[in-house]
Order: C-alpha cells, then sequence, then structure tokens
C-alpha cells in the first residue's frame, strides 16, 4: 500500500490562508494550461482520504474535481451531499485503523489530502510519498503543511520540476 501526498504551498509553507482560502492558487500564472503532473499521479491512485476542511472547500467547486473514490476522515461530519453518496463516504477513527480497512476494501494506492489529514498521516508515520509543489509567493500567514512530529521522518528526493512562472514540484519516497 502506498499513501501519498500531492499538495501545493507557498514559499512559506502554508497550504491556505487563516480562512481556508485557496485563491491565491488560482492567481498563479498558468499560460499553458498545464496540470503540472496532476492526471499522470491521480492516475495510479485508488482512492482519496480528505478531511472535512478540505472536503466541504472541494464540495463547493463546480464540477467535483475527483473521479476517485473520496473518503472524508471526520468524527463529526454525518452525511455528504445526496449528489455524492456514491462518490464520497465518511471515515472516522485513528488514520492507522482507517488506512487498514481501506486496504481490506482493496485500496492499495491513497492520495491524502487536507492539512490536518496530511499531518495525522505524518504523526502516524504513514506517508510513503510526498510530491510537494511551491508557487513562488510568501502568504505571510495561514495554515501550514507541516506541524510538530515526536520524531524525525526521512525522504529520498526522486525528482524536481520547474515549470513556467516558477513553480517547483518536488518528488520524494519514503526511506
Amino acid at each position: 500500500m502506498t499513501n501519498s501526498v500531492y499538495i501545493t504551498t507557498s514559499l512559506d509553507g502554508y497550504i491556505a490562508t487563516e480562512c481556508d482560502g485557496i485563491e491565491w492558487l488560482n492567481s498563479f500564472p498558468n499560460p499553458t494550461e498545464s496540470d503540472y503532473g496532476y492526471h499522470e499521479f491521480i492516475d495510479r491512485i485508488d482512492a482519496i482520504v480528505m478531511g472535512r476542511r478540505t472536503y466541504e472547500k472541494v464540495s463547493s467547486f463546480d464540477p467535483w474535481p475527483y473521479t476517485k473514490k473520496v473518503f472524508v476522515l471526520s468524527n463529526t461530519l454525518k452525511e455528504v451531499k445526496p449528489v455524492m453518496v456514491d462518490q464520497v463516504e465518511i471515515v472516522n477513527g485513528d488514520v492507522s485503523n482507517v488506512v487498514r480497512r481501506l486496504k481490506d476494501r482493496d485500496y492499495q494506492n491513497l492520495y491524502v489530502d487536507g492539512g490536518q489529514t496530511i499531518q495525522a498521516f505524518l504523526k502516524k508515520q504513514l506517508v510513503d510519498e510526498l510530491i510537494l509543489s511551491k508557487i513562488p509567493v510568501i502568504l505571510g500567514k495561514g495554515i501550514p503543511l507541516f506541524s510538530e512530529l515526536s520524531q524525525s521522518q526521512w525522504f529520498e528526493h526522486c525528482s524536481t520540476e520547474v515549470f513556467e512562472g516558477g513553480l517547483v514540484k518536488s518528488h520524494y519516497k519514503k526511506i
């Protein structure tokens, strides 16, 4: 099983503004309309595990951006939007148990998304791959990607790509 993170941050490591704003991501110029390798990544994923706040943000997008099954990690959310019942399922509990249950259901390659969810996976040492893109903006404050961990985790650098406009995407695998 592989648990992968594919996320974009500001230069100072934020994934959203303090109010969960991600508009700054769309402010980045992309004249060639590149997907920065996202479709190649998502093609090898079986399902997505995201937190409630991320789900609430992306559920407002039209159209719904995912073709893979989405599992929303939440202890408070009780139901998903009726139009998403076939695409989205709520899961709860310790992330180690969630991963085990999904593996038992034959989901082998998970895309982990959302700040708190990524941090929970990291705290349990459940992140196998990090694909981090940086947009050349300093937000100054916001929601950080990383939080304090009880021990270091080492990753091997696999590749780095620099895209038009200065977006830099680096790929790492856990050692």
